[in-house]
């Protein structure tokens, strides 16, 4: 799965997770008061993956790595990061980052995301703890 994000304009000053949403071409997993969770699932050579980037506020540099805790009606699923050592880039818009980290998932826990209705995303790195809610656009509401 491939990210792709649009150029913003530089020296933007306030950014919104609405801004972040409307200039990113991908559909937000979750969103949070100032960053937006993009994820997917991806296997290399029978690993697999959940791809996220965060893009907003969140900036961090880290070796200790990180933890996502997917939250659903009867079910938490804990994912760590496939690799301890990430950090943050800064983007073209003032006061954004984009911090990708990839996160090992087993293959019995993919179709348990698949079958799970998310309630929430927490995501705990380093001294950062940003709680996500899944993203509902305006056409999936009930």
């Amino acid at each position: 799965m491939a990210f792709s994000f649009l150029k913003s304009k530089k020296n933007k000053s306030i950014d919104t997770v609405e801004a972040i949403i409307k200039e990113v071409e991908n559909i937000p997993f979750g969103v949070s008061e100032n960053n937006v969770l993009y994820a997917g699932l991806n296997e290399l050579g029978g690993y697999y993956f959940f791809q996220t980037v965060i893009v907003g506020q969140m900036h961090i540099k880290t070796m200790n790595g990180a933890k996502l805790i997917l939250k659903g009606e009867n079910t938490t699923l804990e994912l760590k990061s496939d690799s301890s050592e990430f950090e943050s880039d800064l983007s073209s818009v003032k006061g954004r980052s984009i911090t990708k980290i990839d996160f090992q998932i087993e293959e019995n826990d993919i179709t348990t995301l698949q079958n799970t209705r998310i309630a929430s995303i927490q995501l705990k790195a380093k001294k950062q703890d940003v709680l996500f809610t899944k993203y509902v656009s305006g056409d999936e509401e009930e």
